[in-house]
């Protein structure tokens, strides 16, 4: 076999084994039918702070762990633009709220708000600089989705869609996830393993001890 057809013949399996690679996604810190994470006092582009509480009345959450820096995260920005839209109206059951927890310069509340601005985000965008809220949701890519019922239970988690291809796209798992949600159903997929960049945490310093 020559080099050619051996790097064809491993492509041919690397896509053959992507529905395994969904299945295999685990979460460090959450399973399905868990109850979310709550959060409070988040600051948004919109220069108000944001709470869970806020957020009663819808029956449906669906967050998104995003940033600005992460080209899969740029790469998916106009597919999620779509999908706020789609439930934007006032009286929607469904909201939107993406998070970012990067904090580097890129991604910082500055140049968040203009990615915001240019990009006319129909959704919260939400900084957290302590990056809790990423490490309570057990997030570790962008982007990565993670869909509440109206008992702010757990009902999916990982990407968006089958594809990282806009257009070759078939299923948007979080759209069936928010149906089923709606309809008080499981979705059929509650769980797809989340294709990006790496969520840059922080690293945690160990306290010393006092000396006596």
């Amino acid at each position: 076999m020559t080099t050619a057809n051996r790097v064809v013949a491993f492509v041919v399996a690397l896509i053959a084994a992507l529905p395994a690679l969904a299945d295999e996604y685990e979460n460090p810190v959450l399973k399905i039918g868990d109850i979310a994470p709550s959060w409070g006092d988040l600051p948004g582009v919109d220069g108000k702070k944001h709470s869970s509480a806020s957020l009663a009345k819808k029956r449906v959450v669906v967050v998104t762990f995003i940033c600005n820096s992460c080209p899969y995260a740029v790469d998916y920005e106009d597919r999620l633009i779509k999908f706020a839209k789609k439930h934007s109206a006032k009286d929607s059951e469904v909201v939107v709220v993406a998070v970012n927890v990067n904090t580097v310069a890129a991604d910082a509340l500055p140049a968040m708000k203009e990615k915001a601005k240019k990009k006319s985000f129909p959704f919260l965008y939400l900084f957290d600089e302590t990056q809790k809220i990423a490490r309570d949701f057990g997030a570790g890519t962008t982007p990565e989705f993670f869909v509440l019922n109206y008992e702010r239970k757990l009902v999916y988690m990982g990407a968006m869609d089958d594809n990282t291809q806009a257009k070759k796209v078939t299923r948007n798992y979080v759209q069936e996830a928010v149906d089923a949600a709606l309809a008080g159903k499981k979705p059929a997929v509650e769980k797809a393993l989340p294709i990006g960049c790496r969520i840059r945490f922080e690293r945690r310093r160990k306290k010393r001890p006092k000396k006596n």
